[in-house]
């Protein structure tokens, strides 16, 4: 008997090169399962979420995804190094770059993709940065406007110290917006 992720992964796959809503699927997915089995599908959220996380679907936006059978074969979901996490590790002091607790708090931590993975995002030392298990979750969870303004303050720091102009005028932009609609003003910034 297939499993409750082989029925989500097929709907997605006769549905080829389409932007599918989460929503649609989801209804379709339970309605056909139930009829087949005569069971309950269960987490078709989490079926859904493990399909893109493994790569067979590529995440459009939030709540909608798409099967590329082209791209789907030739993507490679790249995870860091145990090299590569020592060192960003390192590089942040392991702390978390958001809050600031680390090992000596007895926080755990994680090394995280600042552009996810599920987007193109590369296991590389400029796209990793160390967070706490809490912030990780929130990132992934919540809104990124708190997460994204600091990640900015951070990289604006970084890029100071490398003489590098062109990110750092990026970063002072992308704060000066924040600060223009008001949003996350209790995180503040100095250039």
């Amino acid at each position: 008997m297939k499993s409750q992720q082989d029925f989500m992964f097929d709907y997605f796959k006769r549905n080829p090169n389409r932007d599918i809503p989460h929503a649609e699927a989801v209804d379709f997915v339970t309605k056909d399962y139930l009829e087949k089995t005569g069971k309950t599908f269960r987490d078709p959220d989490r079926a859904i979420r493990k399909l893109a996380q493994s790569g067979s679907l590529i995440k459009i936006s939030k709540g909608v995804y798409r099967y590329d059978p082209d791209f789907i074969e030739h993507r490679d979901l790249e995870d860091f190094s145990a090299k590569d996490k020592v060192t960003i590790l390192t590089r942040d002091g392991y702390k978390c770059v958001i809050c600031g607790a680390g090992r000596a708090n007895g926080v755990e931590l994680h090394v995280d993709h600042i552009k996810p993975k599920e987007f193109g995002g590369k296991a590389t030392i400029t796209n990793g940065q160390t967070l706490c298990a809490q912030h990780n979750f929130q990132k992934k969870t919540y809104k990124q406007t708190e997460t994204g303004k600091k990640m900015f303050i951070r990289l604006l720091e970084i890029a100071k110290q490398s003489d590098d102009k062109k990110t750092a005028d990026f970063c002072r932009d992308a704060l000066k917006v924040y600060d223009k609609h008001g949003i996350n003003g209790h995180i503040e910034w100095e250039d």
